[in-house]
């Protein structure tokens, strides 16, 4: 396969396996972001890319599973970007990172330790912003087919005569 370069000699996949490498967030062009610390990247619409991120984060932190990977939250919050939505994200990010700053953190995404962002949006969590976001969370995370088998769920048995003949005994997590 042959890789189109770019006015620099890079493509983009070598910009992004050396900046990512690096330990880098950045944006290249406009409302485009990858993640630092994962394979993903993203195109943003409305929002800010550090927006976006910090939202992604929050996420994560609501709803923490170390098996569900970063793609899957950002298709759960991608639906913020929205020009509509926009105004309202980016004023309840801007309190969640003063939130932060009264902790002692430059940002939210700046507080390293989970317990330490936990503890942020424990004091936020009765905000309609932080009700907002944690409510759409439970579908646009949860309905995911492809988060599915992470859980071992195995979608609707429904059609297939209900769980009694298929699922009902066969989970070991419990």
């Amino acid at each position: 396969m042959t890789q189109t370069t770019g006015p620099k000699g890079l493509s983009r996949r070598q910009l992004l396996s050396r900046a990512t490498a690096a330990g880098a967030s950045f944006v290249v062009g406009t409302g485009f972001m990858a993640a630092k610390d994962a394979a993903w990247a993203m195109e943003t619409s409305a929002l800010k890319p550090e927006t976006f991120a910090t939202l992604v984060q929050m996420a994560r932190d609501i709803y923490p599973h170390d098996k569900v990977g970063d793609e899957y939250y950002v298709v759960a919050v991608k639906g913020y970007d929205t020009p509509e939505a926009a105004g309202g994200i980016e004023a309840g990010i801007a309190a969640l990172n003063a939130a932060a700053q009264g902790k002692g953190h430059a940002s939210y995404l700046d507080a390293a330790w989970e317990r330490d962002r936990v503890d942020i949006l424990r004091g936020m969590e009765d905000s309609a912003f932080f009700q907002q976001i944690r409510g759409g969370l439970v579908t646009g995370l949860y309905n995911q087919k492809a988060v599915w088998p992470i859980f071992g769920y195995e979608g609707s048995s429904f059609e297939f005569g209900g769980y009694i003949d298929r699922g009902f005994n066969d989970i070991n997590w419990l």
